[in-house]
């Protein structure tokens, strides 16, 4: 791991940074770059105009690890009314929430309700749900929360992390549930005793991943995969496994952030290829942020020149 990236990822956990970093002009300018705006509002307009082109979304609102009941049930009353609103602007648009967002540090039966709520909503509405996974200690309950909510639907989802070493068992763990599975890298500093520390290793853990999850078996499941990476050199990788191994249209999903490899965005629509961009917005971004710069440093360059601009 660069000791950039390093720093970045230190950066993210920091308090004092989040609390006067985010108060800098030229931070909250370039972070427009990664999101349209703090509010639903902006999330929901710039969904639509994806839409216009061909990418569905994936809308989540930022924020971990809260720790009072009432944030808890604000958090699970605003997805409530995303959901809602999703299906009253006729969007493809599916939500993505961390289980710290809805009580798991603090009540794990209230989170499990909560994501209950959320599960049924997106049911009666045709929506769905992705749990997102947060950093290594939070896999094996984040893991049962799925497993438990894919038992009563099929409209959830989980990301999993390419970068841990235990993946592999816990895709396999998975499969036999004709799961929805969302590979990513990972974007949390951990140990190397748990994770990948070099690039090459974790690029070559996500395409094993990804073709065990497009194999036959474990299409004959009903898995259905997200490819979840802006390496552009990976993801043609894995487009030329999908054409060679007639890999049908109804398995995956590339999936990318707002405002990172733009033009990778638009050639995928272009070619008529399954792809969710995923639209961040709320107030406690500087965590999230952090990590975003973590995952390409190139950016780092893009915030350094919004100082003159």
């Amino acid at each position: 791991m660069s000791l950039m990236r390093r720093a970045l990822l230190a950066a993210s956990t920091n308090a004092w940074l989040r609390d006067h970093v985010t108060k800098w002009g030229f931070v909250r300018r370039s972070v427009t770059r990664f999101m349209p705006g703090e509010r639903i509002e902006d999330a929901l307009a710039a969904a639509k105009e994806q839409q216009k082109l061909g990418i569905n979304t994936i809308l989540t609102r930022l924020g971990e690890n809260l720790t009072r009941g009432d944030e808890f049930e604000e958090v699970t009353q605003h997805y409530l009314e995303v959901i809602d609103r999703v299906a009253e602007a006729g969007l493809d648009a599916h939500i993505s929430i961390k289980p710290t967002q809805l009580g798991l540090d603090l009540d794990r039966a209230l989170c499990e309700r909560n994501i209950d709520r959320l599960v049924e909503r997106a049911e009666q509405k045709g929506n769905f749900v992705w749990i997102d996974m947060e950093g290594s200690p939070y896999v094996d309950p984040t893991l049962e929360l799925y497993k438990r909510s894919r038992a009563k639907s099929d409209r959830v989802g989980i990301a999993l992390q390419a970068y841990l070493y235990r993946t592999p068992q816990d895709v396999e763990s998975l499969i036999p549930l004709g799961p929805a599975i969302r590979v990513v890298k990972g974007a949390y500093l951990e140990a190397p005793n748990i994770a990948y520390p070099k690039k090459s290793d974790v690029d070559d853990a996500f395409y094993k991943l990804s073709t065990r999850l497009l194999s036959p078996d474990a299409q004959k499941t009903g898995t259905l995969l997200h490819i979840a990476t802006h390496d552009i050199p990976l993801a043609d990788r894995l487009l030329a496994y999908i054409k060679q191994n007639d890999v049908p249209n109804a398995a995956y999903e590339f999936a990318m952030l707002y405002g990172i490899q733009r033009n990778q965005q638009l050639r995928l629509a272009r070619e008529g290829i399954g792809l969710r961009v995923l639209i961040s917005y709320g107030e406690y971004w500087f965590p999230w942020y952090m990590r975003r710069l973590a995952e390409r440093p190139a950016n780092v360059w893009f915030v350094i020149r919004t100082l003159w601009s």
